[in-house]
């Protein structure tokens, strides 16, 4: 920390992870080690299919290889230092890489949402409407699509970093094991009532607001599909939306219940390592999910492999 006409300006933050427990951090290690390795095969391998698998080439499972690689960059923008924090008994982190760290994993979280949305519409189009499919989501459209979900994401994360503190001052220890957004805010000095509002209002707009869309393009496809008579109508429905819905419920159940609790001036081990593990855990399981619930997947994996396929 720097000393400037008696005011301490930080500099630079250390992170606490669980160094009280030391026990209780080595396992935690091993255990966010292996779930990271394989969020990395398995988001990695499923990108890797659907790039060369010709039968992969569709729409769905263009914005599920983009899913993939936003989770694999998810993961990669905060695991890693958790683990070093694990390994290190003082770990410091420059301010320029704290806050690099807070923008990065809030742009790429912000992305996945407004990506889960953009998944919801193009299951609605295939549904609702079969027969004008290929019109309506073209390739042209699903670029488009998929370029304004990444702008859109970069756009809704510079509310907070503009709104957000320039520098903090007093302690700069972190009761975390990376630099989170809501644990590194409870370090800002003097009035912090604007940032929170501004932070609760983003956390609407990035989270419910998607939600929303979702919950209502899936009640309007619970419509079609009602109206849907035979037996393989029905089945093709609920494996087309069971493994995107399956996601959208773990997504958004764990980020609504870390960003939209009541503000607390402490955080907890509990907290800590319930956010590594959504952070982790959460992006590991959408591969996992999609393959084990998807024909096409189990196919094109094991062409991949080898394996003999009878038929496409």
């Amino acid at each position: 920390m720097m000393n400037n006409n008696s005011e301490i300006v930080v500099t630079e933050f250390i992170l606490l992870g669980l160094s009280n427990h030391p026990v209780a951090q080595a396992i935690f290690f091993w255990i966010i080690l292996v779930v990271y390795l394989i969020n990395l095969l398995g988001n990695g391998l499923m990108v890797i299919l659907i790039i060369t698998n010709s039968h992969l080439h569709t729409p769905m499972y263009f914005f599920l290889s983009n899913l993939s690689f936003l989770d694999i960059c998810y993961t990669s923008s905060g695991i890693p230092q958790a683990l070093v924090t694990c390994t290190t008994e003082r770990t410091t982190i420059s301010y320029i890489g704290c806050m690099a760290q807070i923008h990065i994993s809030l742009y790429l979280g912000t992305t996945e949402c407004v990506l889960l949305a953009v998944m919801a519409y193009d299951r609605f189009v295939a549904i609702c409407s079969p027969l004008h499919y290929t019109v309506i989501m073209s390739w042209r459209v699903c670029v488009q699509l998929a370029i304004g979900t990444w702008g859109t994401g970069f756009i809704l994360t510079l509310i907070p970093t503009v709104t957000g503190p320039k520098r903090f001052c007093g302690s700069n220890v972190i009761n975390h094991f990376t630099c989170e957004a809501q644990t590194v805010g409870k370090l800002i000095c003097g009035d912090t009532h604007l940032n929170n509002v501004v932070s609760f209002a983003n956390s609407i707009l990035v989270l419910i607001v998607p939600f929303t869309f979702i919950l209502v393009t899936y009640l309007r496809i619970s419509l079609a599909v009602w109206q849907i008579r035979s037996d393989q109508g029905w089945s093709k429905a609920l494996s087309t939306c069971s493994s995107h819905l399956a996601v959208v419920g773990i997504f958004y159940g764990s980020a609504m219940a870390m960003y939209l609790q009541p503000k607390s001036k402490y955080t907890s081990d509990g907290d800590k390592m319930f956010s590594v593990f959504y952070g982790a855990v959460t992006p590991m399981l959408n591969p996992l999910i999609y393959s084990l619930r998807n024909k096409d997947v189990k196919r094109a994996l094991q062409k991949l492999l080898g394996g003999n396929v009878s038929r496409y």
